[in-house]
């Protein structure tokens, strides 16, 4: 019995120590104020998407003077409007898409079948609605920039998010509030 037990110590342990290893590993992958994924555990996912599903819609977004709100309403004013840009998004991409933020004002998303969604026409509603912070009323607005799949030579998610980015600036350059 002893010797079963010694046996059974050392895989306890690696066993323990492989389920500790993979929670901080999905740990890192996560934006903790959002939830969402962070660049690196959104694009590996978004390049497999991308490869394998021809309608794919590659989205960046990027809130409108987000600066002013955490220098008018402070940080915690700023990271209510994240988390709440974080949800509106990632709702909208429902169980057709992945989201992720990828750094401070900056969200991507990839979706799979846009005809699924709610349509970016909805997408800008979501984005563009005040958000609740402590009983006021947060004006948001977002710069949306889009990338379909099927408009790139090569389907790979640099030439998507760089076209997107294109696209984005462009919309920001016609004033805020905008897809491209």
């Amino acid at each position: 019995m002893e010797t079963v037990i010694a046996a059974a110590l050392p895989a306890i342990g690696w066993a323990v120590h492989g389920g500790f290893l993979v929670r901080r590993l999905a740990t890192a992958r996560r934006d903790p104020l959002t939830g969402l994924h962070t660049r690196a555990g959104w694009t590996t996912r978004a390049e497999h998407l991308l490869n394998h599903n021809p309608s794919a819609l590659v989205l960046l977004i990027d809130l409108d003077d987000f600066k002013a709100i955490n220098d008018t309403h402070g940080h915690a004013a700023g990271d209510t409007v994240l988390s709440v840009t974080a949800r509106r998004l990632n709702d909208w991409c429902g169980r057709h898409g992945i989201a992720a933020r990828l750094g401070g004002d900056e969200f991507a998303a990839i979706v799979t079948d846009p005809g699924r969604t709610p349509g970016i026409r909805a997408l800008r509603v979501a984005l563009d609605r005040a958000v609740d912070h402590n009983g006021h009323g947060l004006p948001v607005s977002a710069s949306v920039g889009i990338c379909h799949r099927s408009r790139l030579p090569l389907p790979t998610l640099t030439d998507a998010l760089s076209a997107a980015d294109s696209a984005m600036y462009a919309a920001k350059g016609h004033g805020r509030r905008n897809t491209r």
